[in-house]
């Protein structure tokens, strides 16, 4: 991950190739909330998991790592959107959400959507994050 400054906002980029391509940020942090990108469970040779288990629990991964980069971490998050191009899937994406949040207990919206960014997508998730004072 790289991080820079732009005029009061701290950005992070992963290097996936549609960060480059469509100009955008994985992540932002403007004052004390980090705002983070929709975000597909992208393998770094640029595969993806074949459940959407797999591809949430690396979605997350990123999520995470981006918000840790920005000074934040798992229990700052405080929303979640889940896009899932089948919503049966909703259970096993949520089923993973929860093991990574656990107490935490963000709040959560799911989502169906017609399509993601790469025909294996099964799942794209955003983040918001509020970073308590030091």
């Amino acid at each position: 991950m790289r991080v820079d400054t732009y005029r009061d906002r701290r950005r992070v980029w992963t290097g996936t190739p549609w960060e480059a391509a469509n100009g955008y940020s994985r992540a932002v942090r403007v004052g004390d909330r980090i705002l983070v990108t929709g975000t597909v469970g992208v393998e770094p040779g640029g595969s993806f998991a074949p459940d959407v288990a797999g591809q949430t629990r690396r979605a997350l991964r990123i999520i995470l790592d981006a918000v840790e980069s920005l000074g934040g971490q798992a229990e700052d998050v405080v929303r979640n959107r889940i896009y899932l191009t089948d919503i049966a899937d909703l259970a096993a994406a949520g089923a993973v959400h929860g093991e990574v949040f656990g107490d935490i207990r963000p709040c959560l919206t799911g989502l169906a959507v017609a399509a993601l960014v790469d025909p294996a997508c099964k799942v794209e998730i955003e983040s918001e994050a509020v970073v308590s004072p030091a």
